[in-house]
């Protein structure tokens, strides 16, 4: 009569000892209930009506003890792990899983056997474990996260969990150009970021109110110093700083070569090739419209 109770509690030992040890390694992990999805939220961040969690896109207060707010719940406290918060949700758990991108990890996940030729013809090799229908091909390395980028091909990193199904076979390489691509949107025809990017604007009576030398230098400063501590996800760190600076001086005249040289050399001290400089700086012009 007692073996149910006794196999659930070594499963919630095995689940539990799993995510202790990714915790030791780095690796943010969480509870998975059936269906291979996250616990819901509880009644008070149900809907989000807390605000969201800090690490959340877009940060917010809750400090919730629960298993809330899916990927964003993943810690490696293992006083957070072991709380008392988590042990109905160890308890109802049917996997493991983890954050890739707080690891500052990225997973190219095939999910068939098509998807995993296209892998091993185009993709540097690197960490592999085998999943139920194709593979999990582990990079070190965060970026944003996207899902069908190709058939059968999705991108678990920043703002996202997968499951975890074991250590894996190869050695972890570094995140490739190859994959980092499978996200950049092919760029409207616009001038490259080499070039010139002052832009014409109306006249509105009066100078630019940024043509001051030192709010301008202000705000080129502040750029570089975002770049230059950025820790992790520096595609996506990069790529905001470009959007931010454009957003205020695009438009206005202000921008010369010079200010956009300095922003691309941050971003290559961070590992960014002058490729990524490029994309991010045309893709971040394309989505204010310039």
């Amino acid at each position: 009569m007692t073996q149910p109770a006794l196999i659930r509690r070594d499963r919630l030992g095995e689940y539990l000892r799993t995510a202790l040890s990714l915790a030791a390694r780095g690796i943010p992990p969480l509870p998975l209930r059936a269906g291979k999805v996250p616990f819901g939220n509880c009644r008070t961040c149900k809907g989000n009506a807390c605000g969201g969690r800090p690490n959340m896109k877009n940060a917010g207060p809750c400090l919730c003890a629960s298993v809330c707010h899916a990927w964003a719940a993943a810690t490696t406290d293992p006083r957070v792990l072991t709380s008392p918060a988590w042990a109905s949700a160890w308890r109802e758990a049917a996997a493991v899983a983890y954050h890739p991108g707080g690891a500052g990890l990225t997973v190219v996940d095939l999910d068939d056997a098509a998807a995993v030729t296209w892998a091993r013809a185009t993709l540097p090799p690197t960490c592999t474990v085998l999943t139920t229908r194709g593979e999990h091909w582990i990079y070190r390395g965060a970026m944003r996260s996207a899902n069908a980028v190709r058939p059968g091909v999705d991108i678990k990193s920043l703002m996202s969990y997968t499951r975890y199904l074991g250590p894996g076979k190869g050695t972890m390489t570094a995140l490739p150009d190859a994959v980092r691509a499978l996200i950049v949107k092919e760029p409207s025809p616009v001038r490259s970021a080499r070039g010139a990017v002052t832009m014409p604007v109306p006249v509105r009576g009066g100078g630019c109110p940024h043509r001051t030398p030192t709010y301008l230098a202000r705000g080129i400063a502040m750029a570089e110093q975002r770049i230059n501590e950025a820790r992790s996800a520096v595609h996506t760190t990069v790529y905001r700083t470009f959007l931010a600076v454009l957003s205020a001086h695009g438009r206005c005249g202000c921008l010369t070569d010079a200010h956009v040289t300095r922003l691309f050399a941050a971003a290559q001290a961070k590992g960014e090739s002058p490729r990524h400089c490029t994309d991010a700086w045309t893709n971040a012009r394309t989505a204010l419209g310039m």
